[in-house]
């Protein structure tokens, strides 16, 4: 159990809550105090009774102002997200103690020296490179940032070396240091894209909602680094913009971005697709230059892999494990260089529990993953990308650009958009090409009847009606679940029993660990 104590700045208000928790013979395992004056306070979780008579009395502390339960604690929350940072880093990153041992280090590093984790944290700095003696500089009067080349595993780098302190009063402890390594591949590759022209491709994303300003942030931090990205959002929400725009912002960015869509290929077609085939194969003399080929030093974008067949599953799980294929009539073997990007309408981890999609692959795809809202959870971008897409579509059209109406305007933003911006530049362009006047009246806009409340089903959708009302009503509980993180809340909000709850999450694979809790 963790709790976050906002209050004032006041001498002894520390030790009035220990006081506190001492009467009830907590076993303290944690304290926190941030810069603002929060107190978090981490310890086994307690009887309810205990709990209920607790959070009254520690409210009721002179100068505390709130408490509340928090589900870690800031050292926690920087540690797991510095350690997610440093393993998808490609450049190798290690940081040592104060004596030049090594203490953290990242997979760069791991895969590069080929040693278990015991063994690497055995070594000490000096032992794996050479050309500058960091121990002696840690031991030195004056310890300040260096920049030097340097020799890891018999090859050249440049390392960044920096020294870490932790403030102590009106002074600084030296606690140890971070090296970055860069090779020379890596440093000309950033260079020739510190060279090259800014594209803008997420400035060209409207990002007024909180909602998409926080994705476009995250994708544009994963889009500098190496690993896999899987993107998982409704049809119609911009998810292949979002792919060509990490690739775009990427080192990728000179080589080509193709796409393999995954639900319209029979498996022999979307094979030769990928892999391609040799000259003479087939009776062809020319051969068939594959995907993963054209997209060497690229990205492909494996779009909506959840339809993938367990056949393909298989294969692409044997090229990304051993980085190898063989194109069709060819026995040699051709190495993958490209990075990969999926998208998927479908929850990759419920196909996973379906048994439709395979586990191990889903876990090679999905290194770094990005939800896209929907259109309907970013109400404040609406307004922006419709009169973005008005623009564009008069210009097409070579018109004058019209206006929306304030009606059509509030139509637009009470819509749920089940079709998120596909639809919104359908019945935009449909409007657009039928107006009359400088005005885009709400009546021009046509779209069929649905409630914002209802999960809209499409005519053609492909399933049974039982198929249908089960993921209606998984969806629901995924929505509500944050809100009412409990069987028993859960089951008095839809007037339900409590067993019945608990059978439907059990189900649908709904708790604490698969839905990100408010």
């Amino acid at each position: 159990m963790r709790l976050e104590i906002s209050c004032e700045d006041r001498t002894g208000i520390t030790q009035d809550v220990l006081d506190i928790l001492q009467t009830y013979d907590i076993d303290l395992r944690g304290i926190e105090i941030d810069e603002e004056g929060k107190i978090f306070l981490d310890f086994p979780t307690i009887e309810f009774s205990d709990f209920q008579d607790l959070m009254p009395k520690l409210r009721r502390v002179t100068g505390i102002k709130d408490v509340r339960t928090t589900p870690f604690m800031p050292i926690q929350r920087e540690r797991n997200q510095l350690r997610a940072l440093l393993k998808t880093l490609p450049d190798p990153v290690f940081s040592t103690d104060s004596n030049g041992k090594i203490t953290l280090y990242n997979d760069a590093v791991a895969s590069s020296l080929e040693l278990d984790s015991a063994a690497i944290k055995q070594l000490n700095i000096d032992e794996l490179l050479e050309g500058f003696n960091i121990p002696k500089w840690l031991n030195s009067k004056k310890v300040e940032p260096q920049t030097h080349k340097v020799q890891f595993i018999q090859q050249d780098y440049i390392a960044d070396i920096l020294p870490v302190h932790i403030p102590d009063g009106d002074k600084n402890i030296l606690a140890g240091c971070v090296v970055m390594l860069k090779s020379e591949i890596r440093l000309g590759a950033q260079i020739n894209a510190f060279r090259q022209p800014y594209t803008g491709s997420f400035d060209s994303f409207d990002a007024n909602s909180n909602a998409m300003k926080k994705v476009i942030r995250e994708a544009k931090r994963m889009s500098e680094l190496d690993g896999n990205i899987l993107i998982v959002g409704d049809t119609g929400a911009g998810k292949e913009q979002i792919a060509k725009a990490c690739h775009d912002n990427s080192r990728h960015s000179e080589g080509e971005f193709v796409t393999l869509n995954c639900a319209s290929l029979p498996d022999d077609v979307a094979e030769t697709e990928l892999f391609g085939y040799a000259k003479g194969a087939y009776g062809n003399e020319q051969g068939k230059e594959g995907l993963f080929e054209q997209a060497a030093g690229g990205t492909i974008l494996f779009d909506e892999v959840s339809e993938m067949s367990s056949q393909l599953q298989a294969k692409l799980l044997r090229v990304l494990e051993y980085g190898t294929y063989h194109q069709i009539g060819d026995s040699r073997v051709k190495y993958i260089d490209c990075r990969i990007i999926c998208t998927s309408c479908k929850d990759l981890a419920e196909s996973v529990q379906e048994g439709t999609f395979r586990e191990d692959l889903y876990y090679r795809l999905n290194v770094l993953s990005l939800v896209i809202p929907s259109l309907r959870e970013r109400k404040a971008d609406i307004v922006p990308l419709a009169n973005k897409i008005v623009l564009q579509h008069a210009k097409k059209l070579g018109i004058q650009p019209p206006k929306l109406s304030k009606p059509c305007v509030d139509y637009l933003e009470a819509y749920p958009w089940p079709g998120n911006i596909r639809q919104l530049k359908n019945a935009l362009y449909r409007a657009i090409s039928l107006v009359d006047g400088n005005e885009i009246t709400k009546e021009a806009i046509q779209l069929p009847n649905c409630s914002a409340s209802v999960t809209y089903i499409d005519e053609n959708f492909d399933g049974t009606l039982e198929q249908e009302v089960k993921r209606f009503e998984r969806d629901m509980l995924k929505r509500l679940y944050p809100s009412y993180p409990s069987t028993r809340q859960l089951a008095k909000k839809l007037g339900l029993s409590h067993t019945a709850i608990a059978n439907k999450l059990r189900e649908y694979g709904i708790s604490k660990h698969s839905v990100k809790l408010q």
